[in-house]
């Protein structure tokens, strides 16, 4: 415990502005998230945007999560068309569903093939100390990023998969702020899954008086 306390208070010590307004404005996008408001994405855009740039720097050599939020970006832009051409006139709030078998073998798919492919190239192309486990975290939250934009609720599940990985990793990397976001988050999701089966129940009701 003393030694996660100091990886903390040394992570705070360390904390730039732009980490502080990465993790304020991820902090909305998650809650957004959670209430299935369409304003997860351009809340996200801005927080993905920054982390993108910021891991991507030397001194972090957290290359897979840099590339990751990139991709975040692009999918918070498709996700963010998406949900609204599919608004309900009512408010916003889009339709939630499950998976069917052919889309969690892709979901399952995107992660195995994707973990292998961007440890290969974080190997063989970076100075990544813990390709390992920086692989790993985004091809998870890759996965987990496609089921949200596709609103399906499994998507909860391979996030927190991701976040409950990338935890001790952002402490290694003295990101402490960052890590409790992720902690935060972690939390927020797995409150999230659950309040999405019940909106998920309450749509199937309305469809099936």
């Amino acid at each position: 415990m003393e030694q996660i306390y100091q990886e903390v208070l040394k992570g705070f010590q360390q904390m730039t502005l732009l980490e502080g307004i990465a993790v304020l404005f991820g902090v909305i996008s998650v809650l957004c998230s959670r209430q299935n408001s369409v304003w997860v994405y351009p809340t996200g855009l801005v927080s993905t945007g920054i982390y993108t740039y910021m891991l991507a720097q030397v001194h972090f050599k957290l290359y897979a999560e840099a590339a990751l939020n990139a991709y975040y970006f692009i999918m918070s832009v498709y996700g963010w068309y998406y949900w609204s051409r599919n608004t309900k006139s009512a408010g916003d709030h889009v339709g939630i569903s499950a998976v069917n078998r052919r889309e969690l073998g892709t979901a399952v798919a995107i992660v195995v093939i994707g973990w292998s492919i961007i440890y290969f190239l974080l190997r063989r192309f970076s100075d990544s100390d813990v390709p390992i486990l920086d692989a790993f975290v985004s091809a998870t939250a890759c996965s987990g990023m496609w089921l949200l934009a596709k609103r399906k609720i499994e998507n909860w599940i391979f996030l927190n998969i991701s976040n409950f990985v990338a935890v001790p990793l952002l402490f290694y990397k003295h990101l402490a702020l960052t890590a409790l976001l992720t902690i935060f988050l972690f939390i927020v999701a797995v409150n999230g899954y659950f309040h999405w089966r019940k909106l998920y129940r309450q749509q199937l009701n309305e469809n099936n008086p």
